[in-house]
């Protein structure tokens, strides 16, 4: 049998174009996710539990089926394990040959290391903006003026306000009142960056 998975990381993506290649591959069947790579990935699970000798894993690109070289590699030896051979469908990928199990190795690595770039751009570009005094993130849920009273309240000596009970009277989640506490608190607090 011949699979083919196609993945996207959010719910507003469409894996259109990932589909159309796969039939186009010879894809009998398609099993489809769409969600982030970065959590778990049950549809991808199930496909490599179905697995059997002779059968045929292809993607449209290797992007769409593991986060790092190390899930890749994870991934490729369930496919191997179960007498199976992977195909990337955009790339010089084939695991049934010695040369395709090479081609794999080196792609993953080149895109493990276009992510960490793109990470280290990113983080650099949001510690400039910082330094500009540009606040990154989402907006706060409650206004200043509100986390004043909040941290007011829960201060207060004697006081029986709790971090939930305080969340259930200004109907915010408890971790929206603790890192408003926290700010004022415990400024330098791993739960602030």
């Amino acid at each position: 049998m011949i699979y083919g998975y196609a993945r996207v990381s959010t719910t507003e993506q469409e894996t259109t174009l990932q589909l159309d290649a796969l039939y186009r591959g010879g894809v009998a069947q398609v099993m489809q996710e769409k969600r982030s790579s970065v959590g778990s990935r049950p549809v991808l699970q199930l496909l490599l539990s179905m697995l059997r000798p002779g059968d045929v894993v292809k993607v449209y690109k290797i992007d769409r089926f593991a986060r790092s070289l190390i899930d890749l590699l994870a991934i490729l030896e369930r496919i191997e394990k179960a007498g199976a051979s992977f195909q990337s469908l955009t790339e010089p990928v084939d695991t049934s040959t010695s040369a395709g199990r090479m081609m794999m190795h080196m792609l993953g690595a080149f895109a493990e290391f276009e992510r960490g770039i793109i990470r280290e751009r990113s983080i650099a570009g949001q510690r400039a903006a910082m330094q500009r005094g540009v606040h990154c993130g989402r907006k706060r849920s409650l206004p200043s003026d509100t986390e004043a009273d909040i941290v007011k309240l829960y201060s207060t000596p004697g006081n029986w306000y709790t971090l939930n009970s305080l969340a259930a009277l200004f109907e915010v989640h408890p971790s929206t009142i603790k890192r408003a506490v926290y700010r004022v608190e415990k400024p330098g607090h791993s739960s602030l960056r």
